[in-house]
């Protein structure tokens, strides 16, 4: 969804279109608490992470809290599992019980427990496919320059 942002300068209306709101910069507070719950879903995740996903390597790729902390969006990357969406389903309907667990280490240091949405981070896939595409690119026979 896309937000307008309005600028007035003297009689002129300018409006910039942008895909998310303008106070995308995370606060000191937002990105420490986003890096304390990126550490303690980290160990949750390598201590129980097999109960939900046999075989499977669950890493947290990164972490975005609101401003008010009370929604921690997290996204994960899994390896060795050939159905990342079934993964993810997975790991949504234990979303309560990681919370749980979550809270339980955190409860001396916040006074709300975010709620954790989860999300499949794909930039190491999107990654793949560019260099898939550059090396195409590169292998393809050069067309000889013309003056």
């Amino acid at each position: 969804m896309l937000k307008s942002v309005g600028f007035q300068l003297s009689a002129f209306r300018f409006q910039l279109k942008t895909p998310f709101s303008l106070n995308t910069m995370e606060s000191k507070r937002q990105q420490k608490f986003a890096g304390v719950i990126q550490q303690d879903l980290a160990a949750i995740f390598q201590r129980e992470g097999i109960n939900y996903l046999p075989n499977t390597l669950i890493t947290i790729t990164k972490v975005r809290v609101t401003p008010d902390l009370a929604i921690a969006r997290v996204f994960l990357s899994f390896f060795n599992n050939g159905n990342t969406q079934l993964a993810l389903q997975t790991i949504k309907m234990h979303a309560n019980e990681i919370r749980y667990k979550l809270g339980a280490r955190i409860k001396d240091q916040v006074r709300i427990i975010p709620q954790l949405e989860f999300f499949v981070d794909d930039t190491s896939e999107y990654v793949e496919r560019m260099d898939k595409i550059f090396d195409k690119i590169s292998k393809e026979d050069r067309q000889p320059e013309t003056e």
